[in-house]
């Protein structure tokens, strides 16, 4: 049988979960349970706010609005990453501006960020790829330096910690994904966190429509109306009860993920022409991908090999800046950041989730090893 490259780890509690909330009628959004889930998440997190959003997309849309960003604002963030951030960047009226990563950890390379700087530069966005962590410290450095908000996308990070920080709480504000390719989900989802109490008043009435709503449940006002630009943020009670069933087995998913992770490093070390994940000093991961490199003229090749041996493994981002719009729209053009352009090319993601049983990680790792042959 056929191994996927991804399940939900979804079941019996999830489904208890949704429907519980569903015959209590909690279906709108901002509702009893997204408040319990909201103040889950600021625990586990240790923030001191939380919003859960339609998606992570418009977790960072809802930070950019509420950190004052304005037409022309400048925002580094790497080409290796979804097209989404840059979307929300884009349709905000600011300007992407794209920087190289570090080979490495394939996370924003800090000198890279620093040449691409100009004095409309308001936003620098690490993304820690893989649940890996960016490197902090000179990106913190570096935006302290030069007056630049640090906005973390932690999409796939949820789990991952830095120096026992998780990472998406660092910055000024940090975003993550719950969509259903992550390891932690409610179908569709985000969540912006931060620790600053003047952010967060301004972005709980942009999260509510622009409508001070959330006071007139508090109590605070009588009656609630528009009182700033906004947007529906809000995601249904139903999703935040999903969200609280898997957040009641999230470490028991991250442990998996690490054994599984610990394995895969062992026993696929020395493999002639794979290069295993680099965990940077400092980082706790959460292994929500375990991503490979391989020579980029052989890539197509271990690909279809590994697939052939009935084991699903994938590629992954194409680089932003080398997409018809970046090129038709931003006049960005190939080669000009060639770290990037070299991970995409070369990266591989093996199958890696907690339901994976002992027999079918051992056919994973027999079928990479099998079509290394051809590297």
């Amino acid at each position: 049988m056929r191994i996927p490259y991804h399940k939900p780890w979804v079941g019996e509690s999830e489904a208890k979960a949704v429907t519980q909330a569903l015959s209590e009628g909690n279906l709108v959004g901002n509702g009893r349970v997204s408040k319990a889930f909201q103040k889950r998440l600021a625990t586990y997190l240790g923030v001191r706010h939380a919003l859960f959003t339609p998606s992570c997309t418009s977790a960072f849309s809802l930070a950019l609005m509420g950190l004052g960003v304005k037409p022309g604002d400048e925002v580094v963030l790497p080409s290796f990453s979804f097209v989404s951030i840059a979307n929300a960047v884009i349709s905000l009226g600011a300007k992407p501006l794209f920087a190289d990563i570090d080979a490495r950890t394939f996370n924003l390379d800090p000198a890279s960020v620093e040449a691409v700087l100009t004095p409309r530069t308001r936003f620098l966005v690490p993304v820690h790829y893989a649940g890996m962590a960016s490197d902090l410290d000179r990106l913190g450095a570096l935006a302290a330096r030069r007056g630049l908000i640090l906005v973390e996308d932690a999409a796939q990070a949820l789990g991952a910690r830095w120096k026992g920080r998780h990472l998406g709480t660092v910055g000024k504000a940090g975003v993550y994904s719950f969509h259903a390719t992550k390891h932690f989900t409610t179908g569709e989802g985000g969540l912006l966190v931060t620790d600053d109490d003047a952010l967060a008043a301004t972005v709980e009435i942009m999260h509510e429509k622009g409508t001070n709503r959330a006071a007139f449940l508090r109590g605070e006002v009588d009656k609630y109306t528009w009182v700033s630009e906004g947007a529906s943020f809000v995601q249904s009670d139903l999703l935040a009860a999903l969200g609280m069933a898997q957040l009641d087995r999230l470490e028991e998913n991250l442990r998996l993920r690490r054994a599984l992770a610990a394995r895969y490093t062992k026993e696929l070390s020395g493999v002639k022409g794979l290069t295993l994940p680099t965990v940077p000093e400092g980082c706790e991961p959460n292994w929500h991908i375990f991503a490979c490199l391989v020579a980029p003229e052989r890539r197509d090749a271990f690909v279809k090999a590994v697939k052939d041996l009935e084991v699903d493994v994938t590629t992954h981002f194409e680089p932003l800046h080398t997409s018809p719009y970046a090129k038709e729209r931003l006049g960005l053009k190939e080669g000009m950041l060639p770290v990037t352009e070299r991970v995409a090319a070369s990266l591989v993601r093996l199958p890696l989730y907690p339901q994976l049983t002992e027999g079918e990680a051992g056919r994973i790792l027999e079928a990479v090893r099998g079509a290394a042959r051809v590297l």
